[in-house]
């Protein structure tokens, strides 16, 4: 039998990867992670590979969805509060890193030359309505 897995979900670290997986296993949805020992071995790649696949079988999506919709996926505040875009007022709300200036970038060729981790990395929300990037 030839099953198929499509992509229901995309992550940065394989812990986040693997807090989902173990949820949606307990639902009885069979998964599978793509990329999953490429970034623990280098965590630096995670965005330009794209970033850990999390994969069910493809008669599992709609199922996979609703557990995934059911579990907040968006940034809180420190009081656990959700963040609201300023510029729609969604909380759909992303954390992401990025390397946008001079310092963030000699961090992330340091790190890759020397296998250590950035010691400068710039972070923002980005909303997932509208696509506007901002800090909080």
């Amino acid at each position: 039998m030839n099953q198929k897995f499509t992509t229901v979900a995309v992550f940065s670290y394989s812990s986040e990867a693997k807090i989902i997986r173990g949820r949606l296993e307990a639902d009885g949805i069979q998964t599978f992670l793509s990329d999953e020992l490429t970034i623990d071995t280098d965590p630096l790649v995670s965005n330009a590979i794209g970033g850990i696949k999390l994969k069910v079988l493809t008669e599992d999506v709609e199922k996979a969805r609703e557990v995934l919709d059911s579990i907040s996926a968006y940034s809180l505040t420190n009081e656990g509060e959700k963040i609201i875009c300023p510029n729609c007022e969604s909380t759909k709300i992303n954390y992401f890193t990025h390397i946008e200036d001079v310092k963030s970038l000699m961090a992330f060729i340091f790190g890759f030359l020397f296998g250590g981790l950035p010691f400068h990395t710039k972070y923002e929300y980005k909303c997932e309505i509208c696509k506007s990037k901002f800090s909080n």
